[in-house]
């Protein structure tokens, strides 16, 4: 299926298996019986190289949302992070591995001894891995300890055309060398799961798709006037804004172009960017040479509710899994315009939850954004359907249960029956 679960060829899970029987209603109240033992979890180690927003978010998530009476979750990955403080507080084991680094150093073979040290100390019965590095890692070290369950959630593909050809080579490489000691493989949207087949980065028939949640409590449903107010822009000016780490991977300076394009046709626009990043400075001047004012908020920890104060909410990604910050705009009913780009336009329908324009392309962008400004009833009802859309099906309840039934069908577990009525 093409929007479900599964991508062609993809594993099902047996309709003819058989469900085991729910237990019977216990005789006497859980206080009045004497204590049980404690009965053995499932130890589950999830290894990924940074731990924040994006893949990170969806790692706190599916690591959080386990049942904690059957599941001891452990995260390791590069140290330094907001994340860390809040899977500690999530009752989450951490590990943050000195040495492990986001680029491919010579270090790397002390941060395998490291690993492959972790997991044959705990005897982990799955090891989860994440993102590229930790990927490779994460799953050569597995094998090394013959783990018996090793799962990988592609959040996208490792290595794209704006990579230099040999650094690009060589992650095609090691995602292919890893493939074969993998049991099953994550995908957080379809046309990531399509990618990774046609890469031969996972065979056919062994991916499944898993929307990758993102934490809807903490997003305003509609716009939020004192987010505006905290962003000191008033209600009367229309809002651009855009969230990410500002690095070439979201093409920061196409949000400056398009900003500069669109502020010639819209002048009642102000436009924010969230977040911080290498290239703030590249952005500034920028900016300054085409005449356009852009606020930069810096690294904020209330992002999701900010981009629920925007008008229109955009992103110029080069490259995207699927895209953590335009997933939880979208849970805030925000008019959104996107790069089409990776697995973005199985989240963006064109015309229906937003608006797609070609990566690279900061003329298409103001041309679309102008629309959207142009057709505000159009606009809010792509807002309210993309709303709908997430937080129907990108919930973490949802994503926890499909990543688990991975687990329990790999382990072979059946699937728990229903408690019948007393």
């Amino acid at each position: 299926m093409r929007n479900g679960t599964l991508v062609p060829g993809a594993t099902r899970p047996d309709a003819t298996a058989v469900r085991w029987p729910a237990p019977p209603p216990q005789v006497a109240p859980t206080v009045e019986l004497p204590r049980p033992p404690a009965l053995p979890r499932i130890k589950v180690l999830h290894v990924i190289t940074r731990f924040r927003a994006g893949a990170g978010g969806n790692t706190l998530l599916s690591a959080a949302g386990m049942d904690p009476h059957r599941y001891e979750v452990w995260i390791a990955g590069v140290p330094g992070g907001e994340l860390w403080d809040r899977a500690l507080a999530a009752g989450i084991r951490t590990v943050e591995v000195p040495g492990f680094r986001h680029t491919l150093t010579p270090a790397d073979l002390l941060v395998l001894w490291r690993l492959t040290r972790l997991i044959r100390r705990e005897r982990f019965t799955v090891v989860h891995t994440h993102s590229a590095k930790g990927g490779f890692l994460g799953r050569l070290a597995a094998r090394l300890c013959r783990t018996p369950v090793v799962v990988h959630t592609f959040h996208g593909v490792s290595y794209h055309p704006f990579m230099p050809r040999p650094r690009r080579s060589l992650y095609r490489l090691l995602e292919r060398a890893t493939r074969r000691f993998t049991h099953a493989f994550i995908a957080v949207a379809p046309r990531v799961a399509e990618q990774a087949v046609e890469e031969r980065l996972a065979p056919p028939g062994r991916v499944r798709v898993v929307p990758s949640a993102v934490d809807l409590a903490r997003i305003p449903q509609r716009f939020d006037p004192a987010a505006r107010r905290m962003l000191g822009v008033p209600r009367g000016t229309r809002l651009i804004g855009t969230v990410g780490r500002i690095d070439t991977q979201k093409a920061p300076l196409d949000f400056v172009r398009t900003a500069a394009a669109l502020h010639a046709d819209h002048p009642d626009t102000a436009f924010v960017m969230i977040g911080d990043g290498p290239l703030e400075g590249d952005v500034r001047r920028l900016a300054a040479e085409l005449g356009i004012e852009v606020t930069l908020t810096g690294h904020r920890q209330d992002a999701p509710r900010l981009a629920a104060a925007l008008d229109v909410f955009v992103i110029t990604s080069l490259y995207e899994g699927l895209g953590r910050a335009l997933t939880e705009a979208l849970a805030a009913s925000r008019p959104v315009v996107a790069t089409a780009v990776n697995g973005v336009p199985d989240l963006v329908e064109h015309g229906a939850t937003g608006l797609l324009v070609p990566p690279a392309d900061p003329a298409a962008a103001a041309h679309a954004v102008g629309w959207l400004l142009d057709h505000p009833g159009q606009a809010a009802a792509m807002g309210r359907q993309g709303c709908r859309r997430v937080r129907t099906a990108f919930t973490p309840q949802a994503m926890c249960a499909a990543v688990e039934a991975c687990y329990r069908e790999l382990l072979g577990l059946p699937e728990p029956g229903r408690t019948p009525p007393a």
